[in-house]
Formats: C-alpha cells, structure tokens, sequence
C-alpha cells in the first residue's frame, strides 16, 4: 500500500472507535481513503454502509476523486459529503422538503434588516453589523446555547434576545429553514424520532472524519447519535490545527474524546512528508507551549533544509519592500510565482504588500477580498482636505469636512452651487466667533499647501483636531476608537513615500484602478504569488512562505486576551509555519502608527534555546 506503519495502522483498524491525531503533511487524506477502500475490499463492508465527513464541498470532492482513483472506478456508492450536505440529505429524506424550503442569505438578511430596523439601534455600519448578528444566532443553534444565556458582543442582550425572538418568528412564517437549522433539526429529529434514527444508524454503519479538530457541538451530537450502536466513529484530525473557535468550533470535544470514548483506539500519523526538520523542529518549539493538546512525537522525512528565517524592519512599508525583493529573487532563482505565499492574520495586514508587487509588476493572486483603504471614509476625508489645500476642491469637499472636526459650521452656509471660505465668512459676518473659527480653517488648509502627504496628515491629526474628532465619533456611535485609529494611522504611514500630494492621488487612482482589475478577474485570476489569511491557508502547501507583521496586537490578535483565546492564536502560527515545504521567513516591524511594537511572543518562542 505504500504506507508507513502507523498509516497502516489505521488503514486496518475495524470495529469501535479510534481517534487518528494527524500531524501536518501526514497523508491524512491518503490515509482516508485507503482505509474506506481496505474496509470495502478487506472487510468486505457494503459501499453503502460508508459514511465520509468533510467539512467543505471541495475536500468532500477532493476526496471522492481520490477513492474512485484508488480504487479504479469511476463511481462509488459511498457518501462523502460535508455535515450539511449530509444532515440536508437526512431532513430531505423525512420531511420532503426541498430547496424552496432553504432560507437564502439574501432573504436572510432581509429579514434580520426588517427585525433590526424596528429596534431604532444606532448603527455604523448595517451590512457589518447584520453579518455580526447572523453570525451570533448560528453560534447558538451550533452550540446549542438557551437565546437566554447567551451575551451578545454587538448589542445589549434583551434587544439580542428580541432579535433573536422575531427573527425566528418570520423564518418561522416563511416555512423556512436556513443553513445552522439543518444540524438543529436533524438532531431534534433523532431525538424525537428513535424508529428514524435507527434506520440511518443501520445504513450508515462506518462512519470517518475528516478536520475532527472543526468540529462544533451540534455536530457533534448527531454524529455521535448516529455512531450507535456499533460506535464504529473514524475520527482524523490534528489539535494543534484547531483555529475555527471564532467560527464555533471546539477543539474541547476532540481533547474530550477518549472520556466519550474511553475504549478508542488512538493512532498518531507522525511523520510530516511536507516540509524539512529545520520547519517541523521550530513549528513544535512553538506549539509546545499550548498547554491544552495531545502529547504528540513528530518528526520530518525530509532532513535539515535552510534555516528559518527572522527579519526585523523599520515599518509596513520597508517590509512590503523586503517582502517584494526577496521574492523576486526567489523567482530568479528558479522558484514558481504560483510556489510562493505571503500569509497575514487579516486581510488588510495585506494592502502594502499588494501596493509593492503591483509596483514590481511581479503577478499573484488573492482570493479573499482585500478592501481599498482609499475609500474608507477618514481617507475620503483627507482628500477632500487635500484637494482644499491643492485649490481644486469642489462643494462637496467643503461640505464634507467642515465640520471634521467640529466647528458648529451649518451646511445652510453653502446652499448655493459655488462654496469657498469667503462664502462661509459673509454668512457668519456679524459673529466675529464663527468667522475667527472660518479663518483658522482656512489657515490650515492653506498650512497643509506645501507639505508631504505623510506630514499634512500628521498636521491634521495633531494640530487640527482630526484624532479627536473621530474619538467622539466612536464615543456617539458606541464604537472602539482603536478600529478608526488603526486606520488613521495605516493612510499616514501608506502617505510616507510620497513628496507631493499630486503623487499621492496618482497612486490612490492607479492602485484603485488595478484592485478593480483583479476583482473582475477573481473567477480566472492569473497564477503568481499567493497572497491570504493564515485562516485560508490552512490546508495549503507552498515551497516559500513569508508570515508578515509577526507582531504582538496582530499575532496574538490584539482581541485575544484569554488564555484559550491565546492558544487559539499559537495553533494559527503553527498552521501558518507547516504550510511551507523548504523556506520559511518571518518578518515584524518595529514602528505602526508612529509607536513602537514589540514582536510577537511567538517569534520570542522560536528564538529560545
């Protein structure tokens, strides 16, 4: 079978449950499928009696292009699907519903719009906070929390409880179900159903899966449900990769297997065929520190490999440019674009980088949404300060920030189609107060004429009053300043290359231009460098990976503060170390914002002795 001795291991075990801890670059997924196949052609199980979880539809048909490969069939009767697929098949099957029964996202949304709207709840945002609250209603169907004790992190809780309420109540009225429904009532159903859940414990007799470490509590349930009572539960997955906990999953239930099932087996895949002993040896030095985990021995197949790589720079912007550099050399070298990625722990940790290898020319690619920080609204309202200050402002502009910050300016001042300071000064003549506040404006503004765009943002900052405007914007709004800030702070330190501010509105225009251009082209996009969160990479592999800002506040997120919060965050490095095969480099910045950082504590961990 081509199969070390603990793949075999697993390959051949029958009956009862086992736990398989799959290290990084293991052969989980070959190890899988040779089991399915040794169970059908070994053990002569039906087909039909194979149940295979994954949890998304590519690695579910990933993995059923494997299993016909290795078994030389084109088609197999074995279902391989992901949990709702699998619980969907399960309701469709009792219930006769069908697809008008499922409740899209766009009536979803609908819906939670009509139920919020009712609240008269101040929003900043109404498509981040709908997201927000979605989010929060599937986290308690899928950990089967009572709406009661649940504490929302978006409102106060009896307008959560109240959304929550009638949300259900016109989902309810619409007969429909939405996507975290279908785990919640293929699980009441069971309960309520003994004769029904018999007949799918009797059809599905064997049942593997695949990420056990994603798994959430609702799931779980049902599965372990649907287990009885042969508790033939093939469960694969690693601990240390557990990095959905924001998305609800409890790495808990795979720690807590063994006492579920004090009889399972436990096999270790420990052999990681992807990446050099210098990777696997420093990934561990880190992932050690977790104290909740499998003990786990692991070693590489593939001996030495050039050293981990450290490097410490100045700001974002010098990284970008250390990133860009070596990565052209890497291409020089005779390494594939499409071989090399730059991970970070968000996504708009990326935009320097983007702006660097859109200067290169150097191709890659970015799946996950990268927002333009050009047309954030404090950066819509530095250019209009700017074009103030370049004498090419429109109405608008001044309308736009008279009043960033407050300066008790009425918009009635500029009813007509032209608006300048001269206009302000006669509508305020008899109220010497408001004319001095007009003239210290347009002093300012005439101030901000010569300098760089990284200095006037500074001005405005400091000496104008913008940092305390968007202070008492969060306080009205119920918002943490330290979003808005960030911000604030990233456009001054994007503005730093630049001498004049027409140069910085050429490059605004340019970069806009080419983030349109790879938008359009999201469905076809060209091979190069990969660009994405350490989230997204999981379960990728590349020769060459650069993890950018390891810094404290990004890695750990400054967000987490628990200590199960913080192992959460060590597993998510770890993931982002075992993606690389050969070359793995590490970069954090000294300053952000004008303050400085400190790295990250889990560079300090692969630095010790």
């Amino acid at each position: 079978m081509g199969l070390n001795e603990a793949q075999k291991d697993a390959v051949l075990h029958k009956d009862g449950p086992c736990l398989v801890l799959a290290g990084p670059g293991s052969g989980k997924t070959l190890t899988i499928v040779n089991r399915v196949k040794y169970l059908i052609e070994g053990y002569k199980v039906r087909p039909e009696e194979i149940l295979v979880v994954t949890f998304t539809r590519f690695a579910a048909a990933e993995m059923r292009s494997r299993l016909c490969s290795l078994m030389g069939k084109e088609r197999l009767p074995v279902t391989i699907g992901t949990f709702h697929g699998i619980y969907y098949g399960i309701l469709r099957w009792t219930y006769r519903i069908g697809q008008k029964n499922l409740l899209s996202d766009n009536e979803k949304y609908q819906i939670l719009r009509q139920v919020i709207r009712h609240q008269k709840l101040e929003i900043f945002d109404e498509g981040d906070f709908l997201k927000d609250i979605a989010f929060e209603i599937g986290k308690i169907k899928n950990q089967r929390i009572r709406p009661e004790e649940f504490i929302s992190e978006k409102c106060e809780a009896a307008v959560f409880r109240q959304i929550y309420r009638e949300y259900e109540e016109q989902r309810k009225r619409r007969r429909k179900i939405d996507f975290d429904d279908m785990l919640v009532l293929c699980f009441q159903l069971f309960l309520s159903r003994p004769d029904v859940l018999r007949g799918w414990q009797k059809k599905f007799r064997y049942i593997l899966i695949d990420e056990f470490q994603d798994i959430n509590q609702i799931q779980y349930d049902v599965i372990r449900m649907l287990a009885l009572p042969e508790r033939n539960l093939f469960a694969v997955g690693d601990d240390d990769q557990a990095i959905y906990g924001f998305r609800g999953a409890d790495s808990e239930l795979m720690l807590r297997f063994k006492k579920d099932f004090p009889d399972a087996s436990q096999i270790l895949l420990g052999v990681n065929y992807r990446s050099t002993s210098n990777i696997v040896t420093n990934s561990l030095k880190v992932i050690m520190h977790n104290t909740r985990r499998y003990e786990k021995e692991l070693k590489a197949e593939r001996k030495g490999g050039p050293c981990l790589h450290i490097q410490e720079v100045k700001d974002v912007n010098e990284e970008a440019e250390y990133i860009a550099g070596e990565i052209e050399k890497s291409i020089r070298s005779g390494t594939k674009a499409e071989d090399i990625a730059v991970l970070f722990r968000t996504h708009t940790d990326a935009r320097p980088v983007v702006e660097a290898l859109l200067a290169r020319k150097l191709p890659f690619e970015m799946k996950e949404h990268l927002p333009n920080l050009y047309e954030h609204f404090i950066a819509k309202d530095i250019q209009a300060y700017f074009r103030l200050a370049m004498k090419c402002a429109g109405r608008q502009d001044l309308l736009q920030v008279m009043n960033r910050p407050k300066r008790y300016l009425s918009r009635d001042s500029l009813q007509g189609k032209r608006a300048s300071f001269e206009i302000l000064r006669d509508y305020y003549r008899d109220k010497d107060w408001m004319t001095d506040r007009i003239d210290q404006f347009e002093w300012d503004v005439k101030m901000m004429e010569k300098m760089t765009p990284y200095a006037a943002i500074t001005y405005l900052r400091k000496r104008v009053g913008y940092d305390e405007y968007l202070k008492e914007y969060c306080i009205s709004r119920h918002l943490k300043i330290t979003d808005l800030s960030e911000i604030l702070s990233e456009l001054e330190e994007a503005a730093k290359p630049y001498e004049t501010m027409e140069e910085w509105f050429s490059h605004i225009e340019e970069y806009t231009e080419a983030l349109k251009k790879r938008e359009t082209g999201r469905n076809t996009p060209e091979k190069g460098i990969r660009l994405m969160t350490i989230h997204a990479a999981k379960g990728l592999e590349f020769d060459t990976v650069f993890v950018i800002q390891a810094n404290e506040g990004r890695i750990p997120y400054k967000k987490a503060e628990k200590a199960e919060e913080i192992e959460e965050e060590r597993r998510l490095f770890y993931v982002a170390m075992t993606r690389a095969k050969n070359r793995l480099v590490f970069s954090y910045v000294k300053i952000k914002g004008g303050k400085e950082i400190l790295p990250s504590r889990f560079v300090d961990e692969l630095l010790e002795k």
